[in-house]
Formats: structure tokens, sequence, C-alpha cells
């Protein structure tokens, strides 16, 4: 991070310095008092269960030069503080200051910015953007699952006098983040891998997903690029004037860029070919599932418009590694684990299918759990899982939490064999008896499953 004093710190933020030096240098910035760092500024953030305020002192023992706060400091705190010489900024709500001063801090860099957003797909397109990129610019983008409004802009802070180029994802569960998030970045480029049902709960319905999604687009102009999936049934629709440019990739006729002759190769990945115009390019991309030629053409448009050509893109594919996979293929004695812990959605879910389908193997075994947020249509959409399965060639269907039963249901209707468990510790006791050497194990649910668990148990079965 490049210093800023504490005075401008402030200043961005609408806060009052009430105690310290203006001068005070910010070299890094944190929300959690066990990983602050000398130099750094400390945001007090409220949370469901622990409130930054309460660990004040802790932040200025380990070396912090600024602390961010929205309420009263304890007076022996205070005092603890002028004694280190800490600034103190005082601020209405700490969140949003934080949120504020990575918009601030943005507007210190030369930089070209990209947000990538979807219902599925859009780390693994950042991934791959990522890596494009940075076959010409130094490139930063967001970790993990950094993608909310506090995550943001933490990463934010990762840009630094040598960074060219940007790349942040965007999650969302209601309407408006998707705004303030591009209020803080003011991407030039924006891209929006699909419109699925992730969320359908709290929107209630796919058409106020899609609309959520487009408020990325609220703040742009005539500079700005949208960049769709063209073979997204809403996406498709959306008008073709606007008052901003739309690039539009996929399989489907008339998309700008096209993409063509698309190759499973299990679990060594797929390769396709994108065109444009009169000019196409050969892709080869080692992570599995033909569903990531899609979100490979979508990094690929955002690409060509910062200037890479079909080439340096194809070549920044190439070095997607290991850890940047949502589907993560592991082989230890004749067991392969297909890890895709990660989230899971109805969308995601197929997809993951699909990718099992292909590896080869003697049996193909899907251990499912629990898909989150799903609305009232929950058990139709798992019972809808279990059939896809069943088509899908899957040999055993292991079903694991409460909705889960119906993939089970849905499963044993198309002929599969498929058993059920209420949880993760009743199937753990008994996991290896349904795993043997020459098995090709899907393990996906939502992230609220923690179904690593289980990956993990089956890795030690193949030790």
């Amino acid at each position: 991070m490049k210093e800023i004093k504490a005075l401008e710190a402030a200043a961005a933020v609408s806060g009052k310095l009430i105690s310290g030096a203006s001068d005070a240098g910010i070299q890094g910035i944190s929300i959690d008092s066990r990983k602050v760092g000398r130099g750094q500024a400390f945001f007090a953030i409220p949370g469901e269960r622990v409130n930054g305020h309460d660990y004040l002192e802790n932040a200025i023992m380990a070396g912090c030069s600024a602390l961010f706060i929205s309420r009263e400091m304890d007076p022996v705190v205070w005092a603890f503080a002028e004694n280190r010489g800490v600034a103190v900024i005082r601020v209405e709500d700490t969140e949003t200051a934080l949120q504020d001063l990575a918009k601030y801090y943005l507007t210190l860099f030369p930089v070209r910015k990209v947000a990538v957003t979807g219902s599925t797909g859009k780390t693994t397109t950042k991934e791959m953007l990522y890596w494009i990129l940075s076959e010409k610019y130094q490139t930063v983008r967001n970790l993990g699952n950094y993608n909310n409004l506090i995550g943001l802009p933490l990463s934010v802070f990762d840009i630094n006098e040598g960074t060219e180029a940007v790349v942040f994802e965007m999650g969302m569960d209601r309407p408006g983040e998707i705004r303030r998030l591009c209020e803080i970045v003011k991407p030039e480029i924006g891209i929006i891998t699909n419109i699925g049902l992730s969320h359908i709960e709290r929107l209630g319905s796919r058409e106020n997903i899609l609309k959520a999604k487009m408020e990325m687009t609220e703040l742009f102009a005539e500079k700005n690029t949208l960049i769709i999936n063209m073979d997204n049934d809403l996406l498709s629709g959306l008008p073709k004037k606007a008052g901003y440019r739309i690039i539009t990739a996929g399989k489907a006729g008339g998309a700008e860029i096209q993409i063509a002759d698309v190759e499973d190769h299990g679990e060594d990945g797929i390769s396709f070919l994108l065109k444009k115009g009169e000019e196409s390019q050969k892709f080869q991309l080692s992570a599995a599932g033909l569903h990531n030629a899609s979100n490979g053409a979508l990094a690929v448009a955002a690409a060509l418009e910062l200037g890479l050509t079909m080439e340096e893109a194809a070549c920044g594919l190439t070095r997607l590694s290991d850890s940047d996979k949502r589907l993560h293929i592991t082989e230890k004695n004749g067991i392969k684990v297909i890890d895709d812990t990660y989230n899971a959605s109805p969308d995601s879910m197929r997809a993951a299918l699909d990718v099992l389908a292909g590896i080869r193997g003697e049996r193909h075994i899907a251990i499912l759990g629990d898909m989150f947020e799903l609305g009232e249509k929950e058990e139709e959409y798992h019972f809808q899982i279990g059939e896809y399965a069943s088509h899908s060639g899957v040999n055993v269907v292991i079903s694991v939490g409460k909705n889960a039963r119906f993939i089970a249901e849905g499963a044993r209707k198309g002929g599969t064999k498929a058993v059920h468990f209420e949880t993760k510790d009743l199937l753990l006791v008994v996991l290896a008896q349904w795993i043997r050497s020459g098995d090709v194990v899907l393990v996906k649910g939502s992230r609220g499953m923690a179904m690593e668990k289980i990956v993990a148990q089956l890795q030690k079965a193949g030790e």
C-alpha cells in the first residue's frame, strides 16, 4: 500500500481527527486486531458476533498508527492511544468509511479497471482475466471470497505505484450492493457471466437477480463497456442499444466473440476456438468443464478491449494454476476426488456433474450437499439435480443435509442408486464403505455445508 497521512484519510472518509498527529503515516489497513501490523490503520467494524471497538487496545499494542472508530472510546484506551501517538479518527460508520477510503485510494493510481459479476463463474472468469492481463500489465485482483462490501475495499489497498490493471470480482445477495461496489471501483469494463438462481430466496426471481447485476451499468457512460454471455437467456434479451458499449460472447449466432470447436479432455481440461471477425485463435485450458469455454471467452473479450492480442490471451490462460480452479481434481491410490466445495447452486451443480461424467473411472459417485438460498422452490431444485445426476450417468448419489434428500429422490426416480444422510457426521462414519479404488468422486454443496470435511476424509482414505 502507498502511504497516506492520517489527516488525508480523515478528509477522504468525511471523518474528524480527534487525537494524534495529522501526519501519522498509514501503510496498511486491517479490520482484525489479531492481524494488525505496525503502521497500519485499524477499522473498528461492528460484526454479527464481535465488535472491533472492543479490541482497540489490542490494535494499539500491535503497533497500529491510526484507529477509525464510530463510538466513544474507553478513557483508559484513549489515554493508551495518546501515549502511543496513535491517530484517532471518528466517523459516522466504520464500514462505510472503509469503503470511502478505498474509493479515494483508487483515485491515486491511473489503473485500468475491470469488474466481474454473475450468478456463477465470476471467480473463475476473474482468475482467467488476471492471468491474461498479467501477460502485459502488472495486475492486482481480489483473492478468495473478498468480493463483498468489506472484502473488496480491503483488496483495493493491494494496489501500489507499479500496478497497471485491476480485476475485481463483485458478489451480492441483495439489491444495492453491486452499485455500491461500482461506486468504489468505477470500472471501465464490466463482465456479467450469467444470470442463474443463486440468492433467488432473497431476490425473488431471476429477473430481479438480473436487475441487481445490471446495477453495474448505472454509472456507465459512452466510454464504458459491458461484456455479457450471449448464451444466457436473460442476458441475450438485453436491449442492444444503451448509453455504453455492449460486447457479446458465446456459442450463439451473432455473438461478437464466437465460441466454436469445444472439446472435453476430461481431467486434462478443455480446448476451444474463439473467433472475432476474421481472426481466430485456439485456446487450451487446464480447468475441467465445458462451461469454462464461456468463462474464457468473456475474459478474452475484456483483454482484447485492454489492448492484448488473441495470442497473448491464449498464453495467459495456460498459466491458470490448480489453486485457481473451482473444480480441483486430485488422485490418491486410485481414488480421484473432484473438490468443488466452494459453493453450490443448481447451475454450478449441473456443471460439476458434467465434469464428473467426463473423468475416466470405474464408478462415478456424486456426494452432494444442500444448496442454500433457493426460496420456495428449493425442494424442486434439489430433486431436479438428482434427476440430472442420474441422466448424467452417475453410478451412486450420496446426499447430505436437510433438502439434499430430494436429490436422492430425484436420482432414484432416474434409476440411479442413491443413499441419504441427514448430517456429515453420519456419512463420515461409513464413508470408507462406499468408496473403493477406481472411483471418481465429486464433492459439492453450499459453503455453509462445509463439504471440505468430506474431501479431507476421502483423501485420507486414499493414503
